[in-house]
């Protein structure tokens, strides 16, 4: 074993070394006869090993312990009590029906109806339709000539919607009757107001429809297409195609819109003259523009171009390019976010639209479409406090070819009585350069959940470049409204208009003059006024409601247009009915 070998060579270290230190002690001399001659030697040499092996060690297992718990019942009194939800009061939810109808008839006899039905098809398609219709037997105060109107209107749709696609085709007619009734009064002997016969038809044949796609670039398109005629035989056509494209690059979007908008129409005659003429144009535009957006700014690029074929027999062209840049940024969160942008627009301007805009136009217009060369702005919008917002902005607009309504020239020498329209009651168009600034306030609060109130308001300041005024545009326009739930069964609600001061213009001809014929231009101011409306309502149950509407509450007989005073108050009792098939 090591350990016996160990002890051998321990022993043999201790004899050399005694025996060397023992020579150093004299000894007396002597003879020494050697008798086998000593040949030392050295033994092989080896390295203790840093971690030794032990081979007598005998290898232990662990032994392995087992825990238990020793458990034992113990005796309480404590019994806990059976916990009880808090009883939460559940409002009822209100059912909805697909369709509803409205009656409501007043003083003035008036009458306003609506019937709106729609109903669900198989594979996801559906129908609707919606009736409406207006109408007064007139009454107004001071006023010589008829002044009934009436509009009705029948919309019929049908459609499908998945989550792929969805498109719809819409089909449209549409009846207008209005009376001249605007003449000055005490102007008219009662001979020539016998003579005189005011209604004017307006008749609008629409077809249009849109389909729009979720995963394609092309991602919508609109198309329509409307008939407009009147009693005069005046007649327009009007259609317009717009594609929207969109695509992402590098997480961004481009959008391009293209517009296709053609207008043709003609009147039977001319103002004064029994000469028809035509009237036409041929928009085409490209809208490109894509979005940057970089953590609270957000900023929208991209142009309009157009390129415009007008006349009749298509004599003149023209491009336009216009800004289209918006760009808007979180101030303080949604509490405070500035708005800018610069753009521009090709309008084009219609029969239809004038006659949406003033119902006393004569047939015997000029149509020219609005050069909007550019509309600067800057604003600020967000909260006041969570369920007040504002919105304020400030605005430049300059506009080449801005229509405004101006009152026909009177000539007393044309008796012709197929025009009605020539007796200082009718309305012309005309166009100028004009510049604007302009002022937008509006505030919005949900006072809480059964209070509703608004207002708003725009101030403008107009510069026409050859007119000596602009006429027919107020300086100042506000608007308020407020609704409420008085209780779960009844609501009520107000709503304020006031329109300011506007001029117009009256020609007439000068029955002494020599020769060539004369006019006598004056400036008629006509004064501002306001509208105030209200209404109660009362829901019955699911199904029925009855309310009550009043109009001009403050009996104003104001003029809306020159010589065109309106109803005074005005009062409707109704009843609104929901149902589903």
């Amino acid at each position: 074993m090591n350990f016996i070998k160990n002890i051998e060579k321990t022993t043999i270290a201790l004899l050399i070394f005694g025996g060397v230190y023992a020579q150093k002690n004299p000894i007396g001399s002597e003879v020494v006869n050697v008798v086998k001659p000593y040949t030392p030697s050295v033994s092989d040499a080896f390295k203790v090993k840093e971690i030794p092996t032990f081979e007598d060690e005998v290898a232990t297992e662990k032994e392995v312990i087992n825990y238990a718990i020793f458990s034992f019942p113990v005796a309480s009194t404590f019994t806990p009590s059976k916990g009880k939800a808090a009883a939460v009061e559940k409002s009822k939810q209100e059912k909805y029906f697909d369709n509803y109808a409205t009656l409501a008839a007043g003083n003035y006899t008036n009458i306003n109806a609506e019937l709106f039905v729609t109903h669900q098809l198989e594979n996801n398609n559906y129908v609707g339709a919606k009736l409406k219709h207006l109408s007064s037997q007139g009454g107004i105060k001071n006023v010589e000539l008829k002044n009934s109107f009436s509009n009705s209107a029948l919309d019929v749709t049908y459609g499908n919607r998945t989550q792929q696609l969805s498109w719809n085709i819409d089909l449209g007619y549409q009846n207008q009757m209005y009376n001249w009734y605007g003449v000055p009064h005490d102007f008219f002997t009662p001979e020539q107001l016998n003579a005189i016969n005011p209604k004017q038809n307006f008749n609008t044949l629409s077809l249009g429809g849109k389909v729009a796609l979720s995963e394609s670039i092309l991602k919508d398109v609109t198309a329509g297409f409307t008939h407009f005629s009147d009693k005069f035989s005046s007649s327009e056509n009007r259609f317009v195609a717009k594609p929207n494209f969109e695509i992402q690059v590098l997480d961004q979007k481009i959008k391009t819109q293209f517009i296709f908008d053609y207008l043709g129409g003609s009147f039977d005659k001319s103002y004064l003259l029994s000469k028809a003429y035509n009237y036409g144009a041929t928009n085409l535009g490209l809208v490109p523009s894509f979005q940057i957006t970089r953590d609270d700014l957000l900023v929208n690029i991209g142009a309009k171009v157009f390129y415009s074929v007008s006349g009749s027999d298509n004599a003149s062209s023209k491009f336009y390019v216009y800004p289209n840049i918006t760009a808007s940024y979180k101030l303080v969160g949604d509490l405070m976010i500035g708005y800018a942008g610069a753009e521009g627009n090709l309008q084009q301007n219609s029969y239809k639209e004038f006659v949406d805009q003033n119902n006393f136009v004569s047939p015997t217009l000029q149509i020219n479409p609005t050069d909007q060369q550019y509309d600067v702005f800057v604003g600020l919008k967000g909260k006041l406090a969570s369920g007040i917002g504002y919105n304020i902005k400030g605005f430049f607009t300059n506009e080449n070819y801005k229509p405004m309504f101006v009152s026909n020239v009177y000539d007393s020498f044309q008796t012709d009585t197929t025009m009605p329209y020539v007796n200082l009651n009718s309305f012309e168009v005309l166009y100028d350069t004009v510049k604007t600034i302009s002022f937008f306030g509006e505030l919005k609060a949900d006072v809480s959940k059964d209070i509703v109130f608004g207002i708003q308001g725009t101030l403008n300041s107009y510069t026409a470049k050859n007119l000596e005024e602009v006429y027919n545009l107020p300086a100042l326009k506000l608007a308020s409204t407020l609704d409420f739930q008085i209780t779960p069964k009844w609501y009520a609600g107000f709503k304020i208009y006031f329109t300011g001061e506007r001029k117009d213009r009256l020609m007439v001809r000068d029955v002494t003059a020599i020769g060539e014929p004369a006019y006598t231009n004056t400036t008629v101011k006509l004064n501002s006024f306001f509208d105030a409306n209200a209404h109660v309502g009362f829901k019955y149950n699911d199904r029925w409601t009855f309310f009550v509407k009043s109009n001009n509450m403050a009996n104003q007989n104001y003029q809306k247009w020159t010589n065109y005073p309106v109803q005074g108050i005005q009062v409707l009792l109704g009843a609104n009915y929901k149902f589903d098939f």
